[in-house]
């Protein structure tokens, strides 16, 4: 009689009932590897940074940074969800750049009244939204090129109105005083405003059917429409949610600096909200994407902005670092999707 040398049966094989995984895989599975990766990265940065410069760990400038992370986050946020529908706003930094602008001039022409100046800003952003999403679905115009014209057009918007010139004075204003430089609990009122708009995002994203709906679409928009998903109106109802938060994060620029900001402050803001979607794990393609990763990106770009500056490094440099950044999240992202190099044999 032979006996059978080899690998011990499975509890399955067995009879037995599937062992339950363990603590670390359940932590694992509940994190992700996009997020491990970004934690671990966040880590190497922090050690680096606060190697080179000891003030760079302390409770001061952690707040400096977050304050500073707090605009690119806001837009980042919403920027994640509607790369995860399928779509892309170049546009929100200009759109914080009007409704940074709209929101100090209202304030002042209303004899300094901030609720009317904040309620100027929001009706702006809103309808700057809506432009871009009637433009893209019934214009029929891609989202990249409705969005790049944008740009162009909403940074000229806010030059004509302030005439090229930071616009207003709300320093001497409680209400803005209090967006601007306030704290509850320890924590800036800025970034409390952040934590409260990711949170709301998860939940609709995570929780509701509007946010199915709208992994839906991003994944299979054929299907989805199918399925009786009225795509038209999830695209444009994500577009004036964009721009909804783009004015809130122009209104915090206004609170911040003092003044609406044509341009200063809001310039560049959209390649930063894109790079950390991407470096979160949103992707590019549509689909996939949640904003804890999102934050984590806004927190380690954050982190390596101030590290460079901290130590000196020229601002250009910053610039190559984020389009490096960039790059190189949709690189790990094509070769975990199994994309062929384009032109070359599978």
């Amino acid at each position: 009689m032979s006996t059978t040398t080899g690998t011990p049966p499975t509890a399955e094989a067995r009879g037995g009932r599937p062992q339950p995984p363990s603590a670390a895989a359940r932590v694992l599975a509940s994190v992700g590897g996009q997020n491990l990766s970004l934690i671990g990265a966040l880590v190497l940065v922090l050690a680096l940074f606060g190697t080179l410069n000891d003030n760079f760990l302390s409770l001061t400038n952690m707040q400096v940074i977050a304050e500073a992370a707090t605009i690119t986050g806001l837009l980042a946020v919403v920027q994640t969800v509607v790369i995860i529908i399928g779509g892309l706003d170049i546009s929100v930094g200009s759109q914080a750049g009007v409704a940074s602008v709209v929101s100090a001039m209202a304030f002042t022409s209303a004899g300094s009244n901030p609720y009317l100046g904040i309620a100027a800003a929001v009706g702006v952003g809103v309808l700057v939204g809506v432009v871009n999403g009637l433009v893209i679905v019934h214009g029929r115009v891609n989202p990249t090129i409705a969005t790049l014209a944008g740009l162009a057009a909403y940074k000229g918007l806010a030059q004509l109105l302030s005439d090229g010139r930071a616009q207003g004075y709300v320093l001497n204003d409680d209400v803005f005083v209090l967006l601007g430089r306030g704290r509850i609990a320890g924590l800036p009122v800025m970034v409390w405003i952040l934590i409260l708009t990711a949170l709301a995002v998860h939940v609709l994203l995570k929780y509701t059917d509007i946010g199915r709906n709208i992994y839906a679409i991003g994944g299979n928009d054929t299907a989805a429409r199918l399925a009786g998903i009225n795509i038209n109106k999830y695209l444009i109802a994500v577009y004036a949610l964009i721009g909804t938060v783009a004015a809130l994060a122009g209104i915090l620029l206004t609170a911040r600096t003092g003044s609406g900001q044509p341009v200063s402050g809001s310039e560049g803001l959209e390649l930063k909200a894109i790079t950390a979607a991407a470096l979160g794990g949103a992707a590019l393609k549509g689909g996939k994407g949640g904003i804890g990763g999102t934050l984590l990106a806004v927190a380690l770009l954050g982190c390596l902005e101030n590290g460079l500056t901290v130590q000196g490094v020229n601002s250009f440099w910053q610039n190559v670092a984020q389009g490096t950044l960039l790059v190189l999240a949709v690189v790990v992202q094509q070769r975990r999707n199994g994309e062929r190099p384009i032109g070359l044999p599978a």
